[in-house]
């Protein structure tokens, strides 16, 4: 059983109301991981496959407390521990509704872990990390690098400028130098310019119910 596009929209609608900064998060990700998977020439149905999946990538922290979730400042050792739970507990929770998309439930695992094998909650590295996970990462930081956040106020193209060159200074170490590679390119170029100007933190989102129309998203920006 694949996930609704209806229950998607619920989830990621139970975990805004949560964590308010979650909504342009997810349309972000949303975005520039279709944005990434048409540089690689996949069909449409794979496309969407993904596009559900990175809007389901945080699930899992709707089971994490408040007090860690939204805590202002840096997190304990124990208070980290916690927040990196959000990767199996959602993988559970997909488990639990019956999801049996493997892309879905990989992305949702996975997307923390390292190339070189530093990240959570398996410890895999190189290839040995899904395709599907070590992509979504690149997609995930750079987006946490241009938000805004209690101890991070740059953002725009300063914030975004600074975070390629993060990522590829990671190359090889934390990220997938391929993923790295294509997502600079599609920066550089300008293709990711519109979901920075117009999914930002300062702007009202659209309904979660056009998560099952990316395509008329994209197309009012081309």
């Amino acid at each position: 059983m694949r996930t609704s596009p209806d229950i998607v929209a619920a989830l990621v609608g139970v975990l805004e109301a949560k964590d308010i900064s979650t909504a342009a998060h997810t349309w972000r990700v949303v975005l520039y991981t279709r944005a990434l998977a048409e540089v690689f020439n996949l069909d449409p149905h794979s496309i969407d496959r993904l596009s559900f999946a990175a809007a389901l990538h945080d699930v899992g922290k709707i089971d994490i407390p408040e007090a860690v979730l939204l805590k202002p400042g840096p997190l304990t050792d124990d208070e980290f521990r916690v927040m990196k739970a959000h990767t199996t507990l959602g993988h559970e929770r997909l488990l639990r509704m019956g999801e049996d998309d493997e892309v879905a439930l990989t992305l949702v695992r996975s997307h923390h872990e390292r190339w070189d094998g530093k990240g959570y909650p398996d410890g895999l590295s190189g290839e040995g990390i899904p395709r599907v996970a070590r992509f979504f990462a690149v997609v995930d930081s750079f987006d946490a690098m241009t938000s805004v956040r209690p101890y991070r106020k740059l953002v725009g193209p300063e914030a975004a400028r600074l975070a390629i060159i993060e990522l590829e200074a990671g190359m090889g170490t934390r990220y997938d130098a391929e993923a790295v590679k294509a997502f600079a390119d599609l920066y550089r170029t300008g293709s990711l310019g519109w979901i920075l100007e117009y999914y930002n933190d300062t702007r009202p989102m659209p309904d979660y119910g056009q998560l099952s129309d990316l395509k008329s998203v994209q197309s009012r920006h081309a």
